[in-house]
């Protein structure tokens, strides 16, 4: 079944490859942002602003997380959900994801005040994973844990930007890009007990075109933010009012 075919009742499997094209079509790899940003064609303010829009981004997964988390049911799915937690914010003795993000921001030549502030980023980035946000709170449950199946790409995508920043830019080094080899196995982890919920519990059609809608509206999350920095930082230069502006911060 393709995407655009009249809903039907899916088999597991069957949910599983629309997923996954959903997933092909729209997750931001293909942005036109990160290929440049992959590329090595963005200089270096360019890729202080995407280090600055994106920290809003992970910094708010924790709190994402937490409102998911006060939802499940049992001590076991919450046990699950709270490692992704631990993940971002570190356990107190070992650093979490957020802090190898402002490690990297301040790899690019960052203030990691700034950083932390979010005084300066994008509305756009701030529209986006506000929504974000709210989605996970606000839906179903069913919902809310779909609307994290964009790990099912993140690997390819941090495999990817890895290697071509290392390629492509000599003022960035493999330290200032600590922060994705831990998501190498991270994300799939997540990604495999949060699919498998999703096929368990999307039984129905309605179930699963909601499903379907919550990947859709996440990949629009994370493409809407590249909008924003290509907009602002590319081309036409279009840096809204307050926005981080580069050499003046």
């Amino acid at each position: 079944m393709t995407e655009t075919a009249a809903p039907r009742l899916l088999s597991a499997d069957e949910l599983e490859a629309v997923l996954r094209q959903i997933g092909g079509e729209r997750y931001h790899i293909h942005h036109p942002f990160h290929r440049l940003l992959h590329d090595g064609k963005l200089d270096p303010a360019q890729v202080q602003a995407w280090a600055l829009n994106r920290y809003y981004y992970q910094a708010s997964i924790p709190a994402k997380d937490a409102t998911l988390m006060a939802r499940l049911p049992t001590a076991e799915m919450r046990r699950e959900w709270r490692r992704r937690i631990e993940d971002h914010d570190g356990d107190g003795d070992k650093p979490g994801g957020i802090e190898r993000w402002l490690k990297l921001a301040e790899g690019v030549g960052l203030d990691r005040a700034l950083v932390e502030s979010a005084a300066q980023i994008l509305p756009e980035t701030r529209f986006a994973v506000d929504a974000y946000v709210h989605f996970v709170r606000d839906r179903t449950l069913l919902e809310a844990i779909a609307s994290s199946l964009t790990e099912l790409f993140s690997p390819t995508i941090i495999a990817e930007r890895v290697s071509g920043m290392l390629t492509n830019y000599d003022w960035i080094t493999e330290e200032t890009l600590a922060y994705f080899t831990p998501r190498l196995t991270q994300a799939p982890q997540d990604s495999k007990w949060a699919l498998t919920y999703v096929k368990q519990h999307a039984n129905t059609i309605e179930k699963q075109q909601a499903v379907l809608a919550a990947l859709r509206f996440k990949c629009d999350v994370l493409w809407c933010q590249l909008d924003g920095l290509y907009l602002a930082y590319v081309s036409p230069g279009m840096i809204p009012p307050g926005a981080f502006v580069p050499g003046e911060s």
